[in-house]
């Protein structure tokens, strides 16, 4: 497994200029987000804070490819893709992009190291689906059906799989929302070490201020504008942290 040692706030990642985004229900124009200016820097983990409705998921749909701007800019690292055509935005996610949801979407019927090799066969540079189990914990759960497996270990496989095929960018949109506190801990620490380990510069969506500290930084969104910035102290680092 390479480990690229990056530390937080190195180069910027992502820069979005004026981020604007309606949607059109109908007749009706919904704005999603009001003119987003941010930076997201190599090796940092980044929480994006606020409540339904305030534009976190539009964001991060758009950092990663899955959605586009109404108008302005969402540059990585030097492609904007605010203006790159879908086959470009297609090997953009699959290059540098792992995504993390709040359900797990793993496969039945394959194994945890299964549903992960799923990733490794066609990413550019993967990890071994046996070192990104063992990454988030899980080298004893390897071949265990997802029906095998509680809830917070189904979404530490769908961790592993985000972070197997080596992304530059880790985006995870309310990863512990269908969990309990207790779990949900558990599976922030594993993103806590995939960041660490392998310097994935890591966005991660909630509504759960508690998460906070785990961040290097904590981007608060509010009626899609962004409302304020803060640097917390990470005060759980995936060492202090049992499986």
């Amino acid at each position: 497994m390479s480990v690229r040692q990056t530390e937080p706030g190195g180069d910027v990642v992502f820069s979005t200029r004026g981020l604007t985004k309606t949607y059109h229900v109908g007749d009706v124009d919904v704005p999603a987000l009001r003119g987003v200016d941010l930076a997201l820097h190599e090796g940092e983990m980044v929480v994006l804070l606020g409540a339904s409705g305030s534009g976190k998921s539009t964001l991060l749909n758009i950092l990663g490819g899955l959605d586009t701007p109404t108008a302005g800019t969402a540059v990585y690292r030097g492609l904007d893709l605010s203006r790159a055509d879908e086959a470009r935005l297609t090997d953009f996610r699959r290059r540098h992009v792992g995504f993390v949801f709040q359900f797990y979407n793993l496969i039945a019927s394959l194994t945890a190291r299964e549903n992960v090799a799923i990733v490794t066969e066609i990413a550019p540079n993967p990890m071994t689906p046996e070192a990104a189990l063992a990454l988030v914990g899980l080298e004893d759960r390897m071949d265990y059906f997802p029906a095998q497996l509680s809830g917070g270990q189904q979404q530490r496989v769908a961790i592993a799989r985000a972070v197997a095929k080596n992304p530059a960018v880790l985006l995870c949109d309310e990863p512990t929302g269908a969990l309990d506190s207790r779990t949900g801990v558990v599976v922030l620490a594993a993103l806590e070490r995939a960041n660490r380990e392998l310097g994935t510069t890591t966005v991660i969506i909630t509504h759960n201020a508690a998460i906070a500290d785990m961040a290097d930084r904590v981007v608060q969104l509010s009626d899609g504008r962004v409302a304020g910035e803060s640097c917390p102290v990470r005060h759980r680092r995936a060492a202090e942290l049992s499986w």
